[in-house]
C-alpha cells in the first residue's frame, strides 16, 4: 500500500470500480504479497484528476484504505507513476521522494517500498507497489523483474476487460475470439513464471489464473 503520498484523502470515488476488475486486482496484489513475503500490497490507478487512488489492497490497511486518493506526483509512487520506471528503496528515510506525513497518514511507515509502472498503450495508468519485502530467495528473477511481471498482468488484465465491457456493450464478439484467447494465454504465461515459493503463493496464483478464466474465458470461448 502506497504509502508514500502526502494526505490520504479517505474520501472513498463516487463510482465503484467494474467488480471483474476489483476481482483481477485483488488477486494481483494477493499474489505480489505472498510471492514477496510483504507486509502490504496495493494497486493505485490514475483517476481523471491525475490523483492515485487506492483500488487493490492486500496487508497493512486493507480495512480503511481502499478508494482513498493521493495527490499526483507526490511520493515514491507518484514519481514511479510521473518518469514510467520501476524502483526499488530499501531505506525510504534516506530518498528524496519518500513521504512521511503520507505514510503516516495511511496508518503504515515501511521500511522499503518497491513500485512499478501500469503502462497501458504507451502510458502509466497506475502504479503496483509492494511494502517491506522479505528477504527469502525468488528463483533466477530480481524483484524488480518479478514485480514488472505482475504489473504486466495488471495492464494486460484490464485491457482484456476494458475490450470485454466494449464489446459486450456493443454485443459483439471481439475478433472472434481469438485475440482475447491469445492474451488470456499470454497473462497464464506470465504467471506460470512467479516463484512458488511455498503452498500458499501457488494457490494464490492459481486464484489469480482462475479469476482471468473466469472474467476473461467465456468470450474467448465465444468463434
Amino acid at each position: 500500500m502506497p504509502v508514500n503520498d502526502p494526505a490520504v484523502s479517505g474520501a472513498a470515488r463516487e463510482e465503484s470500480p467494474d467488480i471483474s476488475e476489483q476481482a483481477l486486482l485483488q488477486s494481483v496484489v494477493e499474489v505480489a504479497r505472498l510471492v514477496f513475503g510483504a507486509a502490504a500490497a496495493s494497486v493505485f490507478l490514475l483517476d481523471d484528476a491525475g490523483d492515485l487512488v487506492f483500488e487493490a489492497v492486500s496487508g497493512e490497511g486493507e480495512e480503511h484504505l481502499l478508494g482513498s486518493h493521493f495527490p499526483s506526483g507526490t511520493g515514491i509512487a507518484g514519481w514511479v507513476a510521473a518518469y514510467g520506471q520501476p524502483v526499488l528503496v530499501d531505506d525510504v528515510a534516506k530518498n528524496a521522494q519518500f513521504s512521511q506525513e503520507a505514510a503516516e497518514s495511511t496508518g503504515y511507515v515501511p521500511d522499503s517500498i518497491l513500485a512499478a509502472p501500469l503502462i497501458r498503450g504507451g502510458e502509466c495508468v497506475g502504479v503496483l507497489e509492494v511494502l517491506d519485502r522479505g528477504r527469502q530467495p525468488r528463483d533466477d528473477l530480481s524483484d524488480v523483474d518479478l514485480l514488472g511481471l505482475l504489473a504486466t498482468e495488471v495492464a494486460l488484465g484490464l485491457d482484456l476487460l476494458t475490450s470485454l465491457r466494449w464489446a459486450h456493450a456493443r454485443e459483439i464478439t471481439p475478433s472472434d475470439g481469438a485475440g482475447t484467447r491469445a492474451d488470456l494465454a499470454l497473462l497464464r504465461r506470465v504467471a506460470e513464471r512467479l516463484p512458488f515459493a511455498d503452498a500458499a503463493v501457488a494457490t494464490t496464483v492459481t486464484r489469480l489464473l482462475a479469476t482471468a478464466d473466469e472474467l476473461l474465458g467465456p468470450t474467448g470461448e465465444r468463434a
